[in-house]
């Protein structure tokens, strides 16, 4: 007797609020993590044990000493090939939502709409995000990836030490393309 009445207040509640707030609250949640999960490749430590919440100012210091130069590098070029593949498939998973919001014909146009804004949204930082790497591996730099967030941007780049040149440069980068003070930029060696 409890479990119906149970089970009839769920199908209350999710009746009152409706399929299409469900979808949007799941589609905005789905971005949410998303993102959340890019952010969480570039904070704290790593599953190779590297710690990125350390490090002087804006600048960390990715590295780790390893048994060799050898290790390193196959964990770095991992890495940056690991982030960008995980970085994508999050991305996908978040726009598939966000366009079954768009085309789910009971959704309602504000509905809709915002779905669109989103979409918009995450191709831009795709896009800005991109541009930044292309330039800062232009550069000269071997790697690079770059998240932008409503915080900042987290820049990783392969490198054994960053000179002062290098940091203005990438600073001026990630500004030109995404309008980011530095204060706002962490930038990150691996």
């Amino acid at each position: 007797m409890k479990m119906e009445n149970a089970k009839g207040k769920v199908a209350e509640f999710f009746k009152k609020i409706g399929k299409r707030n469900i979808i949007i609250a799941a589609s905005f949640a789905v971005v949410a993590v998303a993102l959340v999960l890019a952010l969480a490749l570039f904070g704290g430590a790593d599953k190779d044990g590297y710690d990125y919440s350390e490090g002087v100012g804006n600048i960390s210091d990715g590295s780790q000493s390893t048994g060799g130069a050898t290790d390193k590098n196959d964990s770095v070029d991992t890495y940056f090939s690991s982030v960008q593949l995980n970085r994508q498939r999050s991305r996908d998973e978040a726009l598939e939502v966000l366009q079954s919001v768009v085309d789910n014909d009971s959704a309602t146009e504000t509905a809709k709409n915002e779905a669109l804004a989103e979409i918009n949204k995450l191709a831009k930082v795709m896009e800005t995000e991109a541009n930044i790497e292309t330039l800062i591996v232009a550069k000269g730099f071997a790697e690079c990836v770059a998240v932008i967030s409503d915080e900042g941007a987290s820049i990783v780049v392969k490198s054994d030490g960053l000179a002062a040149a290098q940091i203005s440069q990438i600073n001026e980068i990630v500004y030109e393309q995404a309008g980011i003070d530095p204060a706002d930029i962490k930038i990150i060696q691996r």
